[in-house]
């Protein structure tokens, strides 16, 4: 009995012992890992090192891009003009790149529009880009019929050079000039071949693909500016009668001041009544989207002559299946350009009158560009009285060799 008392006492005297042993061991183990975590884990501030708040992070930010908040001193202001010129020059590189791209597209489509209607295609549109392209200051494009042999022989014996001087234009002065007329409705017929005959002899024809026909005019146009963009990099292209007297080297002058300017619009502009009524000349038989009767058109420029940037030129090209074309082809030029943020430049000396009205002017120093007769939309009998014009208000020969553009 006293044995069994004994060892009961032993055995609760072990279990006290080992339950303080656990108490000491838990309480030695957790001062030494404070220990150990104070040792390995210094405070950072203790160290020199700060956690930067969101708005020491700004600041630095700020200081960095030259701008510190404490001195209260910007940028200098030469790094941010340069900054500013640099990024206007790439804007500009990028236009030049969408233009020269669109006009691509055009030579691409006037090819493809070639292949699919069986017509020939010019050797201009078969080259590749690099070799074939050269910049030139204008292309002018001289309305003509099958009928107006007699003024296409007058324009040649006075305003528009002839054989190597045609030549010799377009290489040193970068001036294209070409007479501008389609096909007949019998294709190879007699009028065809008699243009065949006189491009052989003079070599100053564009020949569209178009059929000739006067309420077609405005067809007319459109194809010209989408030919001459395809087979010519210029900065201007011009449209000019027959039986008008032009002054090429102001022209080029004219035009060369607004070379800066991609999307410009020269000419003698006008706002003329809308004609209702039928058998008038100019009638325009959609006269009801012009509003009421002795309502007048937009602005724009009369058709004797008038000048579009390449920008514009593109434009008509890459749109030509969605223009619509109104019976007058000045109309319709200036409604393309309708919405579009075009400068519209009135110049009135590419309107003169015939003499007295363009040598007074010439007299004075302010030679006129062309001159032609409001009365007849052209020199009246332009193929026997433009010699006379001619003599009286030309700039000269001499003009058109010594200017530079």
């Amino acid at each position: 009995m006293s044995w069994k008392n004994r060892g009961g006492s032993e055995s609760n005297s072990r279990r006290l012992v080992s339950k303080k042993l656990t108490l000491f061991l838990c309480a030695a183990c957790f001062f030494a890992g404070l220990l150990f975590t104070d040792r390995m884990w210094p405070d950072p501030e203790a160290k020199g090192l700060s956690i930067p708040t969101g708005t020491e992070d700004a600041q630095s930010r700020l200081v960095s891009d030259g701008c510190d908040p404490k001195l209260g001193v910007r940028r200098d202001s030469k790094d941010i003009i340069r900054e500013v010129s640099e990024t206007r020059n790439a804007v500009q590189t990028l236009d030049k790149t969408i233009s020269n791209l669109e006009m691509e597209l055009a030579a691409a489509r006037a090819l493809q529009d070639s292949i699919l209607t069986g017509s020939p295609v010019s050797d201009d549109l078969m080259l590749p880009e690099p070799v074939k392209k050269r910049k030139y200051l204008m292309v002018v494009g001289i309305n003509t019929a099958f009928s107006s042999r007699k003024r296409r022989d007058s324009v040649r014996a006075t305003w528009m050079p002839q054989g190597d001087k045609l030549r010799k234009l377009e290489e040193e002065k970068g001036i294209i000039m070409r007479f501008v007329i389609g096909h007949g409705a019998t294709s190879g017929g007699i009028l065809d071949r008699a243009i065949e005959a006189e491009d052989r002899k003079h070599g100053d024809f564009l020949r569209l693909e178009h059929i000739e026909g006067y309420l077609e005019l405005s067809a007319k146009t459109k194809t010209y500016f989408t030919t001459a963009v395809a087979l010519w990099d210029a900065d201007f292209y011009v449209k000019v009668d027959d039986d008008v007297h032009v002054n090429i080297a102001t022209l080029g002058a004219t035009l060369a001041k607004h070379r800066s300017n991609p999307r410009v619009y020269i000419g003698c502009m006008k706002s003329g009544p809308v004609l209702a009524h039928k058998g008038v000349r100019y009638h325009e038989p959609e006269h009801w989207k012009f509003g009421e009767e002795g309502n007048k058109y937009f602005r724009h420029a009369t058709g004797q002559l008038y000048a579009i940037s390449k920008d514009l030129a593109t434009y008509i090209s890459i749109n030509q299946n969605v223009l619509h074309k109104y019976v007058n082809e000045d109309v319709s030029l200036g409604s393309w350009f309708i919405g579009l943020d075009v400068e519209h430049i009135d110049d009135r000396r590419l309107c003169c009158g015939t003499p007295p009205d363009c040598e007074w002017k010439a007299q004075a120093g302010n030679i006129c560009v062309a001159s032609f007769d409001w009365s007849c939309s052209g020199i009246c009998r332009s193929a026997d009285r433009i010699k006379e014009v001619h003599r009286r208000c030309g700039e000269g020969e001499d003009a058109l060799w010594s200017a530079s553009f």
